[in-house]
């Protein structure tokens, strides 16, 4: 096992579904409603769970595309199974190896049947924070909130911990089992490990799984952002990425890192220093597989977004053909950014306001899925430089969106309800209830014929995927 601390190592409960000792496993329910077709044609009734398809990472790849390839055209939508966990699931549910893997706010972690639910192992790592030790925040208690990551080069599933006030843990599990092969702490770059959160997936690439900071809701205490490269395996010391600036500067996107094909760290970052000297802050950030700087970009108007919270810093950036980065956050405006040179303070190529975009985007060719917090997802097409709108979602769709079977997945949080869209018009075709209310920013993940979402209770799955 790798590094792992004997106090932490003797705390960590593995379950197999059907133990008779410690906590019952939580068993799934087949009780969901079936969506009504609210426009379009479709096969006479739900389709199967069809085979297991690999989603290993946020939005299903290191680049953060939201899109799985190769599945067959999406159908009616029934609930699949429902199954309760011992926390809200904030992170988005991965599929590794034919098993979902699913993480909770109260330290664990879960190995569930991809056909029906049941639990196989659950694994609980340590004590979650409660809301009354938090300086500040909204998650209560606050345990893994970030999407895990698969590494194929170690073959385990990584996760980021919250343990008590000050500790952040980064376990690497078996996916089949759920034992824990790698335990280490993540180093607080800032200093004040107490004010900062790991809310932004990880992300596995260049021999590291790499790790993101920023504060809880509220923007209390001392916190600076920051990205620390965790080596994969082994005792290597840890990488790491400071923002430069005297305060805050959050990197919190639900999206976290894109790697891009070139092994180029990229983020958004949140606000910071509202008056000059440039900080770093409300920009996109490129850095190196090492986390030394090599490009930013920032709006003319930083110190402005700022004062105002208005920053970059609530979305992913959206990778396109290795070409173009789009970029829009807290403003509403869209910036369209050359990917290998970022230009710096307002070096964009061009702009657009679009909505104000929370979360993670899907990205299939040069089609943007914007997850719009206001007004609804927003398709846009990117071409010779050049920005503009092809289609408005429902309004109240305010998840971060995928793609697949021809079709774009998106969620309405507050109300629990999951749509499948048109891919070219924005037009509803199904929609379903999920039975529970969803965490901000959730997002589905894409397996088979399953739509996996994770709940404030645990997991669902929609078939017609």
């Amino acid at each position: 096992m790798d590094a792992m601390r004997p106090a932490v190592a003797a705390a960590i409960l593995i379950l197999a579904a059907g133990c008779t000792s410690g906590p019952p496993a939580p068993h799934p329910s087949r009780s969901g409603v079936s969506g009504a077709a609210s426009s379009g044609s479709a096969p006479p009734g739900p389709v199967g769970l069809g085979r297991a398809t690999s989603w290993t990472t946020y939005h299903a790849d290191a680049i953060r595309s939201g899109v799985a390839p190769g599945l067959p055209a999406a159908g009616r939508l029934a609930i699949g199974w429902s199954t309760s966990l011992d926390g809200a699931v904030y992170g988005q549910p991965l599929v590794v190896a034919g098993m979902v893997i699913a993480a909770t706010e109260n330290d664990s972690v879960y190995g569930l049947d991809f056909a029906t639910g049941r639990v196989r192992w659950r694994a609980h790592l340590g004590t979650p924070l409660p809301l009354a030790s938090q300086p500040c925040g909204d998650i209560d208690p606050l345990g893994i909130t970030s999407t895990p990551v698969y590494d194929p080069g170690t073959g385990l599933v990584y996760v980021a911990a919250q343990v008590g006030r000050t500790t952040h843990l980064l376990a690497g599990l078996v996916p089949g089992t759920g034992q824990v092969r790698y335990l280490r702490d993540v180093p607080s770059p800032d200093g004040s490990p107490a004010d900062d959160q790991q809310r932004a997936a990880l992300a596995a690439g260049n021999g590291r799984i790499y790790v993101t900071f920023g504060g809880h809701f509220g923007d209390c205490g001392n916190y600076k952002g920051s990205v620390v490269g965790m080596p994969a395996s082994g005792s290597r010391p840890a990488v790491s990425y400071l923002v430069p600036t005297s305060k805050h500067a959050g990197i919190w996107a639900p999206g976290g890192p894109v790697i891009a094909p070139d092994g180029t760290v990229l983020v958004s970052v949140g606000n910071g220093a509202d008056s000059p000297p440039y900080d770093n802050s409300d920009s996109v950030t490129a850095l190196s597989p090492a986390l030394r700087l090599t490009g930013v970009f920032a709006p003319r108007r930083w110190a402005v977004d700022n004062r105002a919270d208005l920053d970059l810093g609530s979305m992913t950036p959206a990778l396109i053909e290795n070409q173009w980065i789009l970029i829009a956050g807290k403003s509403g405006i869209g910036y369209l950014l050359r990917a290998r040179h970022l230009g710096g303070i307002g070096g964009q190529v061009a702009e657009l306001r679009v909505c104000t975009a929370y979360g993670g985007a899907a990205v299939a060719g040069n089609t943007v899925y914007l997850p719009c917090g206001n007004g609804g997802l927003t398709a846009l097409a990117v071409a010779a430089g050049q920005v503009t709108v092809l289609w408005r979602g429902p309004p109240s769709a305010d998840g971060s969106p995928v793609v697949g079977g021809h079709a774009v997945w998106v969620t309405d949080n507050s109300a629990g309800v999951l749509y499948q869209l048109d891919q070219a018009t924005g037009q509803v075709r199904f929609q379903i209830q999920l039975g529970s209310a969803l965490p901000h920013f959730a997002s589905p993940s894409l397996s088979g014929r399953l739509a996996l979402i994770g709940t404030l209770h645990g997991v669902v799955a929609v078939t017609g995927a």
